[in-house]
């Protein structure tokens, strides 16, 4: 180990101070609940801390006498760390990325300078089934680069070591996590039943490789799908999902009302009605008349009642300058009452943090429109996976699509969709329409907007109804519950 057990015991407690480490109940994105959480992604904001994760990583390196001739860090939080060791010790660095540009460039998933033969050490934060690593290999691998070691800060003890080593990597770790409790049970941060909690997970969920020749590993099977209670409990989920996740479950709905009426009083009384059956309500007030901000906190103050979000679909699509005057100000205020509005992916990224600037402060949520219901849409192909890697990048803002189905594996990520009915079919303008089993239980969305099929209804109540009680079913089936 490369450090001593006082300037190791100074780094675990360092990382504790800035919440790299939590305890309690965590539902991690395999779907199984730990009892601790590891994030090192906030030491990038700590250059002390980021130096002393650096240095020690290095000299784990140095005590190993590990031949190599470059450095590469596994996406995303262990390239600071790589970047601090290669410019501190003069050594050439490559950046691996986990997808090519979808526009001009070198379309490379390695940069820097690749010369075939040499031996690329990696660099890694924390290694649970070493797959991560494993993905890093391949790539680098196909430049004609040998790896040969590996270097990660924490060793979670799951069988990333003994995985890694059986594809011919050898991995180097600063500490383990039994050495991690160790230490913060000494300091008096955990007390000994939370250490036998975590030590129980491990035992219980070591990876394994899935076959012989296998590449990738796997554990015990897991929960095919998460509950959306589960999901409101991910450690990286949005606020605004996670009140929308705990409503749903709680109300067991996930219908949204498109509230496209044309008068203000008429959206109130739609409001009050169906706001039981409801999740959501999406509003266009661009095309109401007798619109006034005191009309909005009417709503406002039903959402509350009633317990659903404000989605106004105002599809964002200018420059950032532009949309967050648009957001904020003009006679709607949209920033003041919608707990999500929805933007396009055209105007790249600059749309997003436009909004974020508003939208942030006021906890608010975007929703990226990934996918359109109307026939002959452009929002296909690789605008969509656009769109899923600038949600990726703005996670702090964005909180899911609009799509036709699930375009993100994420489960902190919402997936609604349009274009709903309880049978399926078309309009003379284009709209398709697919039915809430297509849409929930095989597309895999989350929610369902659903507006002519209710508001055009002898009964709207009855057809809210019928529509949330379709919905929730198909995500029960989904969930493997009917």
């Amino acid at each position: 180990m490369a450090a001593t057990g006082a300037s190791l015991a100074q780094l675990v407690m360092g990382l504790y101070d800035v919440q790299a480490f939590k305890f309690g109940n965590f539902v991690l994105k395999s779907g199984l609940s730990s009892p601790v959480y590891i994030d090192l992604r906030g030491i990038v904001s700590r250059p002390r801390l980021l130096s002393q994760v650096a240095e020690i990583l290095f000299q784990t390196a140095q005590n190993a006498q590990i031949n190599f001739d470059t450095v590469c860090g596994v996406p995303y939080t262990a390239l600071p760390m790589a970047t601090v060791i290669c410019s501190t010790n003069q050594i050439p660095m490559l950046i691996r990325r986990k997808e090519t540009k979808d526009y001009v460039g070198t379309k490379r998933l390695v940069e820097g300078a690749i010369n075939p033969g040499e031996t690329c050490l990696i660099i890694e934060d924390v290694v649970t089934s070493g797959s991560s690593i494993l993905e890093t290999v391949e790539v680098l691998q196909k430049e004609g680069l040998k790896v040969t070691d590996a270097i990660v800060l924490l060793d979670r003890e799951q069988g990333g070591r003994e995985m890694l080593a059986t594809h011919g990597i050898r991995l180097h770790s600063v500490f383990t996590l039994s050495k991690m409790l160790e230490i913060l049970e000494q300091q008096e941060k955990i007390d000994a039943e939370m250490v036998g909690r975590v030590k129980r997970f491990i035992q219980e969920n070591v990876f394994v490789a899935a076959n012989p020749n296998g590449s990738l590993p796997s554990v015990k099977k897991a929960p095919r799908e998460l509950s959306f209670g589960a999901r409101s409990e991910l450690p990286g989920v949005h606020r605004v999902a996670s009140k929308l996740f705990r409503l749903m479950q709680k109300k067991e709905t996930n219908l949204c009302l498109s509230a496209d009426v044309s008068e203000a009083r008429e959206l109130l009384q739609l409001a009050d009605a169906l706001g039981p059956s409801i999740c959501m309500i999406k509003t266009h007030v661009d095309i109401l008349d007798g619109f006034t901000l005191d009309i909005m906190k009417e709503l406002t103050a039903l959402a509350k009642r009633h317990e659903f979000l404000i989605f106004e679909d105002r599809k964002f699509a200018d420059i950032g300058n532009t949309v967050k005057r648009q957001y904020e100000g003009g006679i709607f205020k949209i920033a003041s009452w919608a707990d999500l509005v929805n933007a396009h992916v055209v105007p790249g990224p600059g749309v997003v943090k436009g909004l974020r600037e508003v939208g942030l402060p006021l906890h608010r949520g975007c929703l990226l429109i990934a996918e359109m219901s109307s026939a002959g849409s452009l929002a296909t192909g690789s605008y969509t996976e656009a769109a899923v890697r600038m949600a990726e990048e703005h996670s702090e803002f964005v909180v899911g699509f609009i799509s036709g189905t699930r375009v993100s594996m994420e489960p902190e990520f919402l997936h609604l969709t349009p274009g709903v009915q309880l049978e399926a079919g078309g309009d003379n303008l284009g709209q398709q329409y697919s039915s809430p089993q297509e849409v929930v239980g095989k597309g895999g969305s989350d929610i369902i907007i659903v507006g002519r099929g209710i508001l055009t209804a002898a009964d709207r109540l009855e057809a809210a109804e019928l529509y949330r009680k379709a919905a929730w079913e198909a995500y029960l089936s989904r969930l493997g519950m009917q």
